[in-house]
């Protein structure tokens, strides 16, 4: 494993699902093999790896690993079914940023806002979130229930433990709060049994979050005490974020809470790394700027999604391996998005069978696209792109995307290399991106901060980009849109992108369309509904205390 990493340790680990009407069994398995509470906490060293498996649900789909056989969750493949892919693939797919060529069931919806309320990956991502949070509470349960008899160091670790229960279930119900809005509500005060869950409206839930956040702070270990574990500092981004969407989620702005807590953030240590590309390759576990990942191992995190979804599927039409066994020719990006960089085809040629990418200086843009076809000795070496998206599901049409690699940040061979298996961490939050909502919270009116260093945050990310100061922008450039555009810059393909588009207010509508949004290829304007995702129908049916969101 990676130093420092948290060991995922895939336990056997029996719960009862929350979301919906939950039947009324107080039964034992007869297999001794199977884990309930009332076994799986058998020692004291079993409260840290039932918490591996917190942490492993967002990067596993099952308790086997290598892709099948024993999936958390029924009624979709066990790939498809993984946490990350799915908030990826709804972060991403429904934006400029990305498109997918694949025909599997509605994948395409996304990106043409045409989903609805019985949409498999929908209910899938849904369905993560709650096992999430459900997993999280009777860890908690168990962790009170053990402290009346704890002492010393250990009631210290359990507290500890339960502190960062409580973070791993508050960042799903961010991801609740910011795609679906009412959500049902379950903590560990709802034992298992038979009854619906309530819905929760956002702006309580809201609140609920925010309260958790804070709470917490005391009991979570200092920036930087492990890697792969939810600290002080992952708490102030997650609670950062969430003021950021405040005045979506509730109507109320609160940028200066914003800047409270990342000002906190940007001070207890975190840098940003010298190489933007290293913070995106097999060991990025060493880059100084990521402040909280989901953890990938090529040996021990054995997940067709994941990352390795996100490798494999970017993969194909010729595009450089990076580390990878081959590429699946799924998701890339579209030409609206490539202009941000103020790049079009004419950046990419052809000498001498080699394919020649000017990037005009900034090196956070990692694209691939082969404007005709090249063979070597009768072999083709790269095929044609176009440019044009023509054809949605043919992969070469459209740009591709390079930025994760399998590699080291040297070109080395990944840490616990496997020929299809990825080492490479997800970054959740990185300190780039704290210096961007710094910058766009003073522009918002939040007080406690200055335009200033705002501004010197943003021209700190673009000499990275640029290696000088050849793309440092003044003050009368520092703009919203520019902050939207430069979000995007930096942090495209890190499921941001979605939310922020809402934020702006250029997701849905007509002010802001792009390639195949709306299902036309020069794009049209979507209903304004869409900012949310619906509830999914299974849960709406099983649910009578749910309410489904307006438009669905």
């Amino acid at each position: 494993m990676k130093k420092n990493k948290i060991s995922y340790l895939l336990l056997l680990f029996t719960v009862l699902f929350l979301s919906s009407c939950i039947k009324d069994l107080d039964v034992e398995p007869i297999d001794p093999n199977v884990s309930t509470p009332n076994n799986l906490f058998k020692d004291d060293a079993a409260y840290k790896q039932v918490l591996a498996k917190i942490y492993a649900s967002y990067a596993l789909s099952g308790q086997a690993g290598g892709g099948g056989g024993d999936a958390d969750i029924s009624g979709i493949d066990e790939g498809f079914g993984n946490y990350l892919r799915q908030l990826w693939g709804l972060q991403e797919l429904s934006t400029d940023e990305a498109i997918i060529a694949w025909d599997d069931a509605t994948i395409k919806n996304f990106h043409w806002h045409t989903w609805a309320p019985n949409d498999v990956f929908i209910a899938a991502l849904y369905s993560r979130i709650f096992y999430s949070i459900t997993i999280s509470n009777e860890f908690i349960r168990n962790v009170d229930a053990k402290m009346g008899s704890a002492s010393g160091t250990f009631l210290e670790d359990l507290k500890n433990f339960k502190a960062e229960a409580r973070f791993l279930r508050a960042f799903s119900y961010y991801h609740a709060i910011d795609m679906f809005g009412n959500v049902p509500f379950v903590t560990e005060d709802d034992e298992p049994g038979a009854f619906f869950p309530e819905q929760i409206n956002r702006a309580d839930l809201f609140e609920y979050i925010e309260s958790e956040l804070i709470a917490i702070d005391s009991e979570l270990g200092a920036p930087g005490f492990e890697y792969g574990r939810a600290d002080q500092a992952a708490a102030w981004m997650l609670l950062a974020k969430l003021y950021m969407n405040a005045e979506v989620y509730t109507g109320t702005g609160r940028y200066t809470d914003v800047l409270t807590q990342i000002i906190k953030v940007i001070g207890v240590g975190y840098s940003i790394d010298p190489n933007y590309q290293s913070v995106f390759c097999a060991d990025n576990n060493n880059s100084p700027e990521i402040i909280y990942p989901i953890c990938f191992d090529g040996q021990n995190t054995q997940q067709y999604g994941g990352m390795t979804f996100i490798l494999h599927a970017s993969n194909g039409g010729g595009m450089p391996l990076n580390g990878i066994d081959g590429g699946w020719g799924g998701i890339r990006t579209i030409q609206d998005f490539t202009a941000l960089f103020g790049i079009d085809e004419t950046n990419f040629t052809v000498v001498d069978t080699n394919l020649v990418y000017d990037n005009e200086g900034d090196a956070r843009a990692e694209f691939f696209f082969c404007p005709q076809e090249v063979k070597i000795d009768g072999t083709i070496k790269y095929p044609k792109w176009d440019w044009d998206i023509t054809n949605v599901g043919t992969f070469t049409h459209g740009i591709g995307v390079t930025k994760f690699k399998n590699i080291t940040s040297t070109g080395g061979e990944a840490p616990n290399v496997h020929p299809t298996f990825v080492s490479t961490d997800f970054p959740v939050f990185r300190l780039a991106d704290a210096y961007l909502m710094y910058a766009e919270a003073v522009l918002k009116g939040g007080t406690g901060g200055d335009a200033g260093t705002g501004l010197g945050y943003v021209n700190a990310l673009r000499q990275r980009a640029y290696g000088d100061n050849s793309g440092n922008i003044n003050n009368s450039e520092l703009t919203l849109d520019f902050i939207l555009e430069e979000r995007a810059r930096e942090l495209y393909w890190e499921g941001h992108r979605r939310t922020d588009l809402i934020r702006f207010g250029k997701f849905t509508g007509g002010d802001y369309v792009w390639e195949w949004k709306g299902n036309t290829q020069t794009g049209t304007a979507t209903e304004s509904y869409r900012d949310l995702y619906p509830i999914p129908s299974n849960d709406l049916n099983a649910n009578p205390n749910l309410v489904q969101n307006t438009g669905y």
